[in-house]
């Protein structure tokens, strides 16, 4: 009897061992399906990381875009305003030559002298607001120049501006109107 209670004991050990391996086995499996999971979310996580960094890449280049955009805006709004103004400050130049041209009394010379101040301040109004004059001398430059007419000239080089028709203006560093000019040939 006592053989049999061994051997019975030796059978339950045994199978409390293969039901421990099995459990082993099952935590094991269990276990591996776990680390495959975590694996997976932290690759999804990745990913998510990734768009993210690239929307907020994007979002700030946008951002950078529309405040460029805005700045040029305000800074060229007064582009078509101030193109208008070139024709009434032609028209003024035209009359403070002409005036000149007229010797007189001394009320006259006040006229002259009113009108050439009042010149003046329109024209330190205009660079105020970034209107400024293109400088006309030296070699003709198709950005800023634009040439009417070309004429002989033993006093100047080969394309140099001889003579300027119609003064040019800029707005900052955009062209509101080029300067017309004869050049030599």
């Amino acid at each position: 009897m006592m053989e049999k209670k061994k051997h019975h004991q030796e059978a339950e050990e045994n199978l409390e061992k293969e039901e421990r391996k099995e459990e082993q086995g099952s935590e094991k499996k269990e276990e591996e399906s776990c680390e495959a999971a975590l694996e997976a979310c932290r690759h999804e996580v990745e990913e998510y990381k990734d768009k993210y960094l690239r929307a907020h890449a994007d979002f700030d280049n946008m951002k950078k875009r529309l405040e460029k955009e805005k700045a040029t805006a305000v800074a060229f709004a007064n582009e078509s305003f101030a193109t208008d103004l070139l024709s009434v400050i032609d028209t003024f130049e035209n009359a403070l030559f002409s005036i000149e041209q007229i010797e007189g009394d001394e009320a006259v010379e006040k006229i002259k002298e009113g009108m050439a101040l009042t010149y003046e301040q329109l024209l330190k109004v205009l660079k105020k607001h970034g209107v400024e004059e293109i400088v006309n001398e030296g070699v003709f430059d198709p950005h800023v120049h634009q040439v009417v007419q070309q004429v002989e000239s033993d006093a100047h080089e080969k394309n140099e501006i001889v003579q300027v028709l119609q003064k040019g203006y800029k707005l900052k560093d955009r062209v509101l109107r080029p300067s017309m000019v004869s050049t030599k040939k």
